[in-house]
């Protein structure tokens, strides 16, 4: 019996406390010498790369994509190999007026798949290509003469047999030798 009433009175606290409200204890929240605005900055930049995100483009500077006169040519496919002409007077100059690689060499989609010559085979050239000789007639045919600078050019028109456009302006020319030949 004794022990009856002691589980009773036991039981009784229990549901008593139970059923009482409880304070619950405030924390002050953790302060914090930079300020929130920061904080969000930071997490920002440790944020992980979205697929959903916009992908970056090798020449995108602090303006985005947009040259002087409108959009940039997208030139990344060539650079893939090419890391060179990213930097290239004329690739660039051409590529912020919107004139890609592909305005003058094609598009050379079987240029571009073609790896055998990273194992010594013979690559598959670009769909157009330059000889010397072909360079000036092919520059003239946007720059015109009379468009262009006659006197800063007088050297050109007047040896036009010996200089070419690219003697000025960029290498615009592979200077390593290549090892295979073009199919």
């Amino acid at each position: 019996m004794k022990y009856c009433l002691l589980a009773f009175l036991l039981a009784v606290v229990v549901v008593i406390g139970a059923c009482c409200e409880q304070p619950q204890s405030v924390q002050k929240p953790q302060v914090s010498s930079v300020p929130e605005k920061e904080l969000a900055k930071e997490s920002e930049q440790d944020a992980p790369l979205l697929l959903e995100d916009e992908p970056l483009l090798l020449l995108d500077d602090d303006e985005g994509s947009q040259g002087a006169d409108g959009p940039e040519a997208d030139n990344s496919r060539c650079f893939v190999c090419h890391v060179n002409y990213m930097e290239e007077d004329i690739a660039v100059v051409h590529a912020r007026a919107n004139m890609g690689c592909a305005n003058c060499h094609g598009e050379s989609d079987e240029h571009i798949a073609d790896e055998s010559w990273a194992s010594g085979g013979n690559g598959t050239a670009p769909d157009t290509m330059f000889p010397k000789p072909d360079i000036n007639p092919f520059c003239m045919s946007c720059h015109t003469k009379e468009k262009i600078d006659k006197v800063q050019h007088r050297p050109l028109f007047m040896n036009m047999e010996k200089m070419v456009c690219t003697d000025c302006h960029g290498q615009h020319r592979i200077t390593t030798p290549r090892k295979c030949k073009w199919k």
